[in-house]
């Protein structure tokens, strides 16, 4: 019986990794409901209940979410994401003060470790933020101002706290997109050339001082109580 028990269990592994692959990959979309339990087994050449089980597994996790009688949906992209938005839900202050935490640091350490790729794709992704904006698209604002968020992490080249902030994604395209509704209407989103210009100097103090003045100045926006 342990034998069988162990193989059981290599098995529901295997459908967690192949499940947790497709959600990486984007396969399903956040929000997007996946195929129904029958499908899964037929697809991956499994029974139903090993399915059953590696879905339980990854709904506990925070990736998926079963909804009785409805069907299991994407929740996040990875399980650091599922617990940190179980942690902060929808409280948009709550996902400010995170952010604030970790990309202050990203950029003091993005001004003393950064290379001159690091530099030239937030260069890039910095002009592509500013050119979304002007086309007015809240939503595709939130994705590209992100990217650039993601990108001055990436130039942190520290791995863990990149991946406590791959975790924040999510949440982070959240925060823009409310953040930014109520800015909608001017001519240019917040500046953030000035951020890339300390960390293209390699000034570690003045970039982590630009990047907290300004998460600092959405929090003020957004007292406790206020989303």
């Amino acid at each position: 019986m342990p034998l069988s028990s162990t193989r059981r269990t290599g098995l529901v592994d295997q459908v967690i990794e192949q499940l947790r692959g497709a959600v990486r990959r984007g396969e399903w979309a956040i929000g997007e409901r996946i195929p129904t339990e029958p499908e899964l087994a037929a697809t991956l050449g499994v029974g139903r209940n090993t399915v059953r089980e590696a879905v339980r597994a990854l709904a506990h996790s925070g990736l998926l979410e079963v909804r009785q009688g409805d069907g299991t949906y994407v929740r996040a992209t990875s399980e650091v994401s599922g617990a940190l938005r179980r942690l902060c839900g929808s409280r948009l202050r709550e996902a400010l003060q995170v952010r604030r935490i970790l990309e202050v640091e990203a950029a003091r350490l993005a001004a003393t470790e950064r290379t001159d790729s690091d530099l030239a794709t937030l260069s890039k992704l910095l002009a592509e933020r500013d050119r979304v904006w002007s086309d007015g698209d809240v939503d595709d604002f939130a994705r590209a101002d992100t990217e650039f968020h993601l990108a001055m992490v990436e130039a942190a080249h520290n791995s863990v706290l990149l991946e406590l902030y791959r975790g924040l994604t999510e949440l982070v395209v959240a925060c823009v997109a409310t953040t930014s509704r109520a800015d909608e209407h001017s001519p240019e989103p917040v500046d953030h050339r000035s951020i890339v210009a300390a960390i293209a100097e390699r000034d570690p103090e003045r970039a982590a001082r630009h990047t907290r003045e300004f998460l600092d100045e959405l929090l003020a926006r957004h007292p406790a109580g206020n989303g």
